[in-house]
C-alpha cells in the first residue's frame, strides 16, 4: 500500500518531462523546415527568336555526271604508230590523238589518181572523136551506128571519170582517217590501245573522252515534290547547289535543266539533272554531292537556331528563357531546316529566347544564367525540306 502511493506520486514529473521532450523535437523541426533547400543556378546560352525569309529547299545525295562521253574508235584498220595525248589530259575538239600507219592509204590515193589521169586523157580523145563524127555523119560521110559508137564511148569515159574522182576522194577521207582527232573538248581517260598493235574498223574503243565543261549533276527527289517543281519552272528557273560531302564551303551553282518523264514506281522517287559551268573542274564524273534544290522562299518566317531544338519522347521541343530568368520547356512543330536555322510552324513567338547550349543540365522551372556565347560556335550542317 505505501509503495503503491509512491509511484502514483512521480507520475506528474515523468509527464512534464515527456512533454517537454516532445516541444523541444517539434521545434528542431520546425526550424529544419524554415530553412530553404539551395537550388543551383545553371548557365546557358541563349539566341532569340526572329522573323526572316528563308528558303524552301530540297536536300538529296547526287553525282557527277559527264555532259557528253565519247569512246574513239579507228573507222580504218592498220597499225597505231602514235599515241599523242597523255592519259588523263584535257584535251580540245580537233586535237590530235592518234597516227595510224598512212603508207597504204597513201598508196590506195596515188593508185585513185593515176585512174583519174587516164580515164581523163581517154574521156578527151573520145570526145574529140565523137565531135569529129559528128560532122562526119552530118556530112553524109559516116553512118549513123558509127557516130552513135563514138558519142557512147566518149559518154562511157566521162562516167569512168566521174567514178574515178569517187574513189579519188574515197581515198582521201580514208587517208585523212589516220590521223584521229579529239571529236569534243574533255578529259581522256585510260589508254586502252597500246603502240604498235594493229586496230580494225570500228573496233574496241582507244580512249574514252567526257566532257566536264559543263557538268551535270543528277540526283533523285520523292514524287512528292514533283507538282511543286512542275509549278515553279514554269514560273523560271530554279537553283540547284552541290557540294562535296567533305567540304560544304566548295559550294557551285547550277541550273535544273532536266526532269526524267516517269516516276521510278520502285523507289517512288524522280531523277533530275542540273547543269553546272564547272569551269574550275571542281565535280568530276561518278563524284557523290551533297544537292539543295531551291524551289522557293518564305517570307516572315519564325526561325530558331538549329542546337536549340532538342527531341524527346513527346516530340521535339526547346528550351525557353522567361522574364523570371527561369527555363520553360515548350513543344515545338518545325519545319524546313536550312543554314543552320529551324523553321518553328508552331510553338513560339517572336521575340522570345531559347536556350542554345545547356539544355543537358536543364529542367522545367530551373534558374538560369545567361553566358555570352563562344566566340566560334560550331555550325549545323545544312538541313532540308521536310
Amino acid at each position: 500500500m505505501r509503495m503503491g502511493r509512491y509511484n502514483f506520486a512521480r507520475w506528474p514529473l515523468a509527464l512534464a518531462l515527456l512533454v517537454a521532450s516532445l516541444s523541444f523535437l517539434d521545434c528542431g523541426a520546425k526550424q529544419e523546415k524554415a530553412q530553404p533547400a539551395f537550388v543551383p543556378t545553371v548557365p546557358v546560352t541563349v539566341a532569340p527568336v526572329t522573323q526572316k525569309t528563308v528558303p524552301v529547299e530540297v536536300q538529296t545525295i547526287g553525282a557527277g555526271e559527264a555532259y557528253s562521253t565519247v569512246s574513239v574508235k579507228s573507222q580504218i584498220e592498220g597499225q597505231i604508230e602514235k599515241a599523242l595525248f597523255t592519259q588523263g589530259q584535257y584535251v580540245k575538239r580537233g586535237d590530235l590523238l592518234f597516227l595510224i600507219d598512212r603508207r597504204p592509204y597513201e598508196a590506195e590515193l596515188n593508185q585513185a589518181e593515176a585512174n583519174l589521169a587516164r580515164d581523163t586523157a581517154q574521156e578527151a580523145y573520145a570526145k574529140v572523136q565523137a565531135e569529129r563524127s559528128q560532122k562526119l555523119y552530118q556530112a553524109g560521110i559516116v553512118s549513123k551506128d558509127q557516130f552513135d559508137q563514138f558519142s557512147s564511148n566518149a559518154d562511157a569515159l566521162a562516167a569512168a571519170v566521174r567514178a574515178d574522182k569517187a574513189t579519188v576522194e574515197s581515198a582521201k577521207v580514208r587517208l585523212g582517217y589516220c590521223s584521229i582527232t579529239a571529236p569534243i573538248d574533255g578529259r581522256t581517260g585510260a589508254l586502252l590501245v597500246n603502240v604498235g598493235n594493229v586496230i580494225k574498223a570500228d573496233d574496241a574503243a582507244m580512249v574514252v573522252i567526257n566532257q566536264v565543261r559543263p557538268i551535270y549533276v543528277t540526283y533523285s527527289i520523292p514524287e512528292q515534290y514533283l507538282g511543286e517543281i512542275k509549278r515553279f519552272m514554269a514560273a523560271g528557273k530554279l537553283m540547284v547547289e552541290a557540294f562535296p560531302p567533305s567540304d560544304p564551303a566548295r559550294r557551285a551553282r547550277g541550273v535544273l535543266t532536266f526532269v526524267d518523264n516517269a516516276v521510278d514506281s520502285t523507289t517512288g522517287t524522280i531523277k533530275l539533272k542540273a547543269t553546272f559551268a564547272n569551269s574550275d573542274l571542281q565535280f568530276w564524273p561518278g563524284e557523290f554531292l551533297n544537292v539543295i534544290l531551291r524551289l522557293s522562299a518564305r517570307p516572315n518566317a519564325t526561325v530558331v537556331p538549329s542546337q536549340a531544338v532538342q527531341t524527346g519522347q513527346s516530340g521535339e521541343y526547346v528550351f525557353v528563357v522567361k522574364q523570371d530568368m527561369t527555363a520553360e520547356m515548350r513543344q515545338v512543330k518545325t519545319g524546313e531546316t536550312t543554314g543552320g536555322d529551324t523553321v518553328i510552324e508552331r510553338g513560339l513567338q517572336s521575340g522570345e529566347s531559347v536556350v542554345i547550349d545547356g539544355q543537358l543540365r536543364l529542367a522545367p522551372g530551373a534558374k538560369v544564367e545567361v553566358k555570352a556565347p563562344t566566340e566560334n560556335p560550331a555550325q549545323p550542317a545544312t538541313g532540308s525540306a521536310q
